[in-house]
């Protein structure tokens, strides 16, 4: 299944999750302009899953609806590449991996690629991306989850490196 999704510029608001039609296939709630939680809900409107950063933490936590923990996402220093590891319960660990400067991710568990992600222009601003999940074991709204959590993480970086100068 294809979805596109994207941030807001401010954090904040509601924004859509479409289809490969451009169809409504759910939205994302971007709960604060002054955080980085957000609630993905499927097509009914359903509360599917939350991602959010723990206090005094740079790790990204993906919930179910009903706050059980899903899985954990980190950057990974590597010379050269971007790289995040999402390690889930009980579901294994799975690697997120991109060229320095590519706007093409893959996510791969020990053995294959099972799904891949790009950021996107066009009709979408910068922060938006085109998820192709190929799984059956990590649900694609969860890694609607997983990507702006990535997108979180990465933001917080430039914005620390920013300071720093």
């Amino acid at each position: 299944m294809d979805l596109y999704f994207r941030d807001n510029f401010f954090n904040a608001g509601v924004t859509e999750i479409l289809n490969e039609q451009e169809e409504n296939a759910g939205h994302i709630d971007l709960r604060s302009a002054f955080g980085s939680a957000i609630d993905v809900y499927g097509q009914n409107g359903e509360l599917l899953c939350k991602g959010h950063f723990p206090f005094f933490s740079n790790k990204w936590e993906v919930t179910g609806p009903e706050g059980e923990l899903l899985g954990v996402l980190r950057s990974r220093f590597a010379l050269f590449t971007k790289k995040f590891t999402y390690e889930t319960e009980g579901r294994g660990s799975y690697e997120i991996t991109s060229p320095a400067f590519s706007r093409e991710y893959e996510i791969s568990d020990e053995s294959e690629i099972i799904a891949s992600f790009r950021q996107v222009n066009g009709w979408f601003s910068s922060g938006a991306y085109l998820l192709n999940n190929q799984c059956d074991y990590l649900d694609t709204y969860e890694l609607v989850a997983v990507i702006m959590g990535m997108h979180a993480i990465q933001k917080r970086q430039r914005a620390a490196a920013n300071s720093a100068t």
